[in-house]
């Protein structure tokens, strides 16, 4: 049947019981098919040496691709009791590696400093001068490596917030700080590369797991910034682009800003330009926030004389301190936005400076923008306040406020009452400038009403309080004039009053006075106060008329209730009478319609 199946041209199928038994014909076909397979079996020990490191790697990849397989494979009991085993071996492997580390480690900064022998490190040095004589770069790498290397001591967070402002600089001796400073001495042309080198090493070992102490990097930069502390505000652009890279590494932001803080310390104005140009603005990120506003605490208790800081603030950078300052809802704590006030008049004074009187009218725009109604409390009284600072001080302030009043008719109605509420307390110069300027405003509110514009309520309420401005500076005027007269008048009241009550000259009180120097013209005016003009005029004027009423005073028509007053001026000398009254030609006729 197989042959003739085979002869058929038909395909057989071969089972493993029937493989044995198979016909002639197949056996020659099987004979056939072993040839070939013979001659493929020469072909495969021929080549054994290629095929052979072929199929290894191929079957080593497919070995630890089937392992990882078994591996997950593996039922959970059968893992359980070799994983805590695994996991105390790794524990005690790393406990072990982390003494090893520390085994070099002190306790405590002090301690290293001790430890560290001076000796040797003059010699390290003096070996880098000697193979490195024209590179002074490496002295200083070398000087910083080493210190760095020695100082293994506990690590601290990256602003020393618990130290004072000199530390760990503070801690190091007078022979190693000789050495320091010796080199940077020789070395003065690479100390702003040096500082680059220390500052960028620092933010490198901080990207590492273990992590080195970087107290040999902070010596070596607080040494520099001690004597030239300028060197870290030369290129300050570059460390805010570092700062704003790395954002999102509070501690690697914290150590940028304390290495160039350390500027500060020596110099306030080398501090503010640091904190303006770095600390500033990043104000508002809440990892930065405290360190920048306890940075400018300590820097301005540190420099009480503000005098070396005029002219660092201006407008463009004090208006944003005084918004975080004051605006609530900002991105500051109640707590730093309450030490920021503390610090605020401070910055004013800083902001305005030497000169204020030809500073300020530049502040007025700003404060009066800010002034508006809905404004919080403590931010309006002190708008205010800066507000009638500026007028008071900077005379050009009144004329910028005349250009802003139609465009800040609101802002300009809180600045009017607050003058109306303060007007005593303000100079009485400035009284007479401002007066200028609101009869200036009651012209325009004028306008503005006959306009019937949009800010109709402002201008109303703009022009009561200019209303009440103006009537208040005229009123408190001193009227002197007005009180010299009360006093003639109640003088002579008082005259005419004894003369009357005692009938007679020599009988009252008035000739006491009559030695006085004074009692001619007192006489006069007394004699001007109790006759008629036409009779004073016909009467001192002419001395013949005078000698008259001495006589006969009814020859003068008197009526007889006048008749003393004409004896009285009888006695007086006429011609001391005309020299008393000749002066005063232009005077005398409006006193007489008097």
């Amino acid at each position: 049947m197989a042959a003739k199946a085979a002869g058929g041209g038909r395909w057989e199928v071969v089972r493993k019981g029937r493989r044995p038994g198979a016909g002639g014909s197949g056996r020659g076909g099987g004979g056939d098919r072993r040839a070939l397979g013979e001659a493929n079996g020469v072909w495969k020990y021929d080549l054994t040496p290629p095929i052979q490191t072929t199929s290894t790697l191929y079957e080593r990849g497919f070995e630890r691709i089937l392992k990882r397989q078994n591996k997950e494979q593996v039922p959970p009991p059968a893992v359980e009791p070799k994983k805590p085993g695994n996991k105390k071996q790794t524990k005690k492997a790393a406990t072990l590696a982390n003494q090893n580390q520390k085994q070099g480690r002190f306790r405590s900064l002090e301690e290293a400093l001790k430890a560290l022998d001076v000796a040797a490190l003059q010699k390290e040095l003096d070996k880098s001068q000697s193979v490195f004589s024209g590179n002074p770069s490496v002295w200083l790498k070398d000087l910083a490596s080493y210190l760095n290397y020695k100082l293994q001591a506990p690590l601290s967070e990256p602003t020393l917030s618990q130290h004072t402002h000199d530390y760990p600089y503070s801690l190091v001796n007078r022979e190693l700080r000789g050495i320091i400073r010796g080199l940077l001495a020789k070395a003065a042309g690479s100390l702003e590369l040096f500082f680059d080198h220390c500052l960028f090493t620092m933010l490198q070992e901080l990207d590492k797991t273990p992590g080195e102490s970087l107290h040999g990097y902070r010596i070596c930069i607080q040494a520099i910034l001690q004597d030239k502390p300028k060197i870290a505000t030369m290129n300050l652009g570059k460390f805010l682009e570092l700062l704003r890279s790395h954002q999102s590494r509070p501690a690697k932001c914290l150590t940028i800003m304390w290495a160039l803080g350390q500027a500060g310390f020596t110099n306030l104005t080398e501090g503010l330009k640091v904190w303006l140009g770095i600390m500033l603005p990043v104000l508002g990120i809440k990892s930065l926030s405290p360190f920048a506003i306890a940075y400018l605490d300590r820097l301005l208790l540190m420099h009480p004389n503000l005098t070396k800081g005029f002219g660092m603030i201006g407008p463009k950078d004090f208006f944003p301190l005084l918004d975080f300052a004051y605006m609530p809802n900002n991105s500051l704590t109640p707590s730093l936005q309450e030490q920021l006030c503390q610090l605020y008049p401070r910055l004013k004074v800083l902001a305005f400076g030497a000169r204020p009187e030809s500073i300020l009218h530049t502040y007025f725009p700003s404060f009066l923008s800010r002034a508006t109604p809905s404004c919080p409390p403590e931010m309006k009284k002190e708008l205010l306040s800066s507000l009638t600072e500026c007028l008071t001080v900077d005379p050009l302030s009144a004329s910028v406020w005349r250009q802003l009043y139609p465009k800040h008719l609101s802002q300009s109605s809180l600045l009017l009452e607050h003058l109306l509420r303060s007007w005593e307390q303000i100079p009485k110069k400035t009284q007479k400038s401002l007066q200028e300027t609101i009869q200036s405003f009651k012209l325009t509110n004028q306008e503005l009403l006959r306009k019937g514009s949009c800010n109709n309520q402002d201008a109303v309420t703009c022009d009561t309080a200019c209303k009440g401005l103006l009537q208040q500076a005229r009123g408190y005027r001193l009227p002197w004039t007005r009180l010299l007269l009360l006093v003639l008048i109640f003088a002579v009241g008082f005259l005419c009053h004894d003369f009357r009550s005692h009938s007679s000259f020599q009988a009252h009180h008035g000739p006491p006075l009559l030695s006085l120097p004074l009692w001619p013209v007192a006489s006069i005016i007394w004699v001007l106060a109790c006759w008629p003009a036409h009779m004073c005029q016909g009467l001192l004027l002419q001395p013949a008329r005078l000698q008259l009423a001495a006589g006969d005073p009814a020859s003068l028509g008197l009526p007889p209730a006048d008749r003393g007053e004409a004896r009285f001026a009888a006695g007086l000398d006429p011609r001391q009478c005309h020299s008393q009254l000749s002066f005063c030609p232009l005077c005398l006729p409006p006193c007489l319609g008097w």
